[in-house]
């Protein structure tokens, strides 16, 4: 199809036709037309496309620790991650994922970076893709008793543990978990550099946030499915106001502070 020879819209319809490789080259023989309405349409697809060839790059290089295990024979790598370490209530959740080999999952990424519906929407595609995954949950009780870094590392091992014998390797978000008895790599924001992490960070904050939907209606007033737990303006008046309830992490400040009773 000729440019010169075509409306805009036209155009448009037509490279709208094509693969991103073939509007690459179409675009190449655009760049000659004259015309200013087509040359605003060139540089929009290009942007376009530019971003897209960004992602991919992003996408692929997600797959560098991995790639070296691959390489090890190392063919069951999990990705671990958790989801509440810093709140002042809820419990803390860890999420474990084996990935397929260099598996296409579009907009993977550190769960923080992604918003609730795009995470969510994720969340689903890593499961219908992953060999396994599961999640561990640890209770603020629980967090009190063992403290917030001991409970971190037994929701991880109870993740891990209900995949069975599988994982070979593991890939952990942050240090190394002493409770794991499989060779593991220890990645400072594993979240953002891991396909495998990546993957376990969004099951563990999705999961972990709909529990905080629950207490939200089981323990009104403190805004749970918004602040989930975290200690927001509002969270914290609600304690000075109401105090604590059940789900509240006891040891944590301002909590221990509080002095009050639970509700």
């Amino acid at each position: 199809m000729l440019p010169d020879k075509h409306s805009i819209r036209e155009i448009k319809g037509f490279l709208s036709s094509l693969d991103e490789k073939e509007q690459q080259s179409y675009l190449n023989l655009l760049y000659n037309d004259k015309r200013k309405s087509i040359q605003n349409l060139v540089q929009k697809y290009q942007l376009v496309l530019t971003k897209k060839s960004a992602e991919k790059q992003r996408l692929l290089k997600l797959w560098d620790f991995e790639a070296e295990l691959y390489q090890q024979n190392f063919k069951y790598i999990v990705g671990i991650d958790e989801a509440g370490r810093g709140p002042l209530a809820g419990p803390v959740v860890a999420g474990a994922v084996i990935l397929p080999p260099y598996c296409s999952i579009e907009g993977l990424n550190d769960s923080k970076k992604i918003n609730k519906n795009t995470r969510e929407l994720i969340a689903e595609e890593i499961k219908a893709q992953a060999i396994a995954w599961a999640v561990g949950v640890v209770d603020a009780t629980t967090i009190d008793v063992l403290n917030i870094l001991e409970a971190t590392r037994h929701a991880m091992l109870l993740a891990v543990g209900s995949l069975g014998s599988l994982p070979e390797y593991a890939l952990v978000d942050g240090q190394k978990n002493p409770l794991l008895n499989i060779p593991q790599l220890g990645i400072i924001k594993g979240d953002s550099l891991s396909a495998s992490i990546a993957a376990a960070s969004i099951l563990a904050k999705v999961y972990r946030d709909k529990i905080m939907d629950t207490y939200d209606y089981l323990y009104p007033g403190y805004l749970f499915a918004i602040n989930k737990g975290y200690g927001t303006n509002q969270h914290i008046q609600a304690l000075q106001s109401i105090g604590p309830c059940p789900i509240h992490r006891k040891t944590f400040a301002p909590i221990r502070f509080l002095g009050a009773k639970c509700i």
